[in-house]
């Protein structure tokens, strides 16, 4: 395939941008990019807020609000009602455009003054501590979630139920400390499995019931380490492992772990139903390159999570098509540069706007037309002065850059792209993004995780009035009466971390899953492309067709 080699401005490593590549750059009218991949995604995700959850006033009415964007965000913050009520305007803020002031400068000075809502998703009932859930009851400090009910502590959950600790799983009821689980009831400490019930510690299992640390197995029932039992056997074998004891599972966590490095046959990627497609966490997508975490996708390159059509350079599509260069842009047609908006059309460098089109440069608009820095204009001036901004951006060197990363709503470390690409402080700030820590409040009554007691029988009620001190990152948190409620049910110790820190850790396999590697079939010995990082320490990689004699 023909391509151009150019240098990354980021990192200096050389990438290639590939004759497939330019076709959709001139589509839509952008530059080639000057980074490389990765260091397109890191940008892009430097924009999606990941921060702690923090009791504030809206900016507006005063009404007390709960939100994960940090107190260092410059922009007024209002309460989602009121940020799309009639209560304010923000063409009120609208400003003329300086021929002689670089254009995305005076887009940030809007952005800058353009209240912001204080979270995002609707139709949620008692799920004030959360962010990004949509149509969820009982949500609690949980982000990117859609039709749950009682879930505590997810991430990326769709349709889950009654669990907690939850990462990038979907149909999962009454589970916990699961990720990328599927179709599955009463599921705890797993990975990579789906359809199981009543069953721990599995990885890359199917349709599996009653099993205990395995891995590979389809359509079981009562196996420990992968050696089948009679009910009876199963059940005695399983009082001997003291599941109610947290260093017991803590223990058994590493074992588990060990047995995926070692004993696991690993298929060298996660793709499903994909046709003529790259990269990893694919689902029923075509004509895709290198994307991630993209399903019912076609004719994507280069984007992560969602779902698009002839999307370019993009995190977070959800129905996007025909976009480039866009954080959050859901339900976009013909847009470049957006940031965090819902239901545009034909539109380039807005930020939190809705049911829009045909803007350009704007911060907080709802269904509104022909509008530049928010200020309205006819269809007829609308054209001629968007050339002329393009034009003048173009001669700059400013059309198709986004937003630069100090214009942020959060530090890089508060955001998605420290998930998925962590960085210490020193490299975020040489990559140009900011830092920042979140200020803990003082709190009376508090103790340390090391502290709690080892199983959740010699806990007692008064610990939902306390606060835990992570002995790790030093944040706190508390324990609610249903949580509690929960590990009492499942017999689960308490957590001595704080829950963000344990979504992290559980995403951290992912974290180094999303660059192509080079290497061979561990069976065939046929030269492979795979997505697992050397230090996953993985031995056993196959390639699909040994996997599937293998395992499937």
């Amino acid at each position: 395939m023909n391509q151009e080699v150019h240098k990354c401005e980021k990192c200096n490593q050389s990438f290639d941008i590939l004759a497939d590549d330019i076709p959709f750059y001139e589509k839509m009218d952008v530059p080639l990019p000057t980074m490389c991949p990765v260091c397109r995604w890191k940008y892009l995700l430097a924009f999606w807020v990941f921060g702690r959850f923090r009791i504030t006033k809206s900016a507006l009415s005063g009404k007390t609000i709960i939100t994960v964007i940090p107190e260092s965000a410059p922009f007024p913050i209002y309460d989602r009602a009121e940020f799309v009520s009639d209560a304010w305007d923000p063409l009120a803020y609208g400003k003329d455009y300086d021929q002689s002031c670089p254009f995305i400068e005076q887009l940030v000075e809007l952005q800058s003054v353009v209240p912001h809502p204080h979270q995002t998703g609707i139709k949620n009932f008692n799920s004030d501590w959360a962010d990004d859930t949509w149509e969820s009851k009982d949500a609690y400090l949980t982000r990117s979630a859609l039709s749950l009910e009682s879930v505590s502590y997810g991430y990326r959950v769709l349709a889950c139920k009654n669990s907690v600790d939850l990462t990038f799983c979907w149909y999962l009821d009454r589970s916990y400390d699961c990720l990328y689980c599927f179709k599955s009831y009463n599921l705890k400490h797993s990975f990579n499995s789906r359809d199981c019930m009543d069953s721990s510690f599995l990885y890359d299992c199917r349709n599996c019931q009653n099993c205990f640390m395995c891995w590979n197995l389809r359509n079981q029932k009562y196996c420990i380490l992968n050696q089948p039992y009679s009910k009876e056997e199963y059940e005695k074998k399983l009082e001997e492992y003291s599941l109610k004891s947290r260093k017991a599972v803590e223990e058994l966590k590493k074992e588990f772990w060990q047995h995926i490095r070692q004993d696991a046959v690993h298929r060298q990627d996660y793709n499903v139903q994909t046709t003529q497609s790259t990269g990893n966490f694919l689902n029923n997508d075509k004509n895709c390159y290198q994307n991630y975490f993209i399903e019912d996708s076609e004719n994507c390159r280069y984007c992560v999570r969602g779902r698009g059509k002839e999307t370019i350079d993009s995190v977070s599509i959800f129905d996007a098509e025909k976009c480039a260069n866009g954080a959050l842009d859901q339900l976009g047609y013909g847009n470049v540069c957006n940031l965090y908006t819902t239901s545009c059309r034909y539109s380039a460098y807005l930020d939190n706007c809705e049911e829009s089109e045909y803007c350009f440069g704007c911060v907080g608009l709802r269904k509104k037309k022909y509008c530049i820095l928010n200020k309205q204009y006819t269809k007829e001036v609308y054209e001629i002065l968007v050339e002329k901004i393009k034009s003048d951006m173009k001669k700059k060197g400013e059309w198709g850059k986004f937003f630069p990363l100090s214009s942020a709503y959060c530090g890089y470390n508060l955001s998605l792209a420290q998930m998925m690409y962590p960085m210490s402080e020193d490299e975020a700030l040489k990559f140009g993004a900011k830092w920042e820590e979140s200020v803990e409040p003082h709190y009376e009554n508090i103790i340390s995780g090391n502290d709690l007691p080892d199983t959740i029988d010699q806990v007692g009620d008064e610990i939902v009035k306390q606060r835990i001190l992570c002995p790790e990152t030093k944040l706190s948190y508390n324990i609610t009466q249903s949580e509690l409620a929960f590990y009492r049910e499942h017999n689960i110790p308490l957590p001595r971390r704080h829950f963000d820190w344990r979504t992290l850790d559980r995403f951290k396999p992912f974290s180094l899953m999303v660059i192509p590697q080079k290497g061979t079939c561990y069976y065939c010995k046929k030269e492979i492309e795979h997505y697992y990082s050397p230090e996953l320490g993985f031995q056993k990689i196959a390639c699909l067709e040994c996997y599937q004699r293998e395992v499937a």
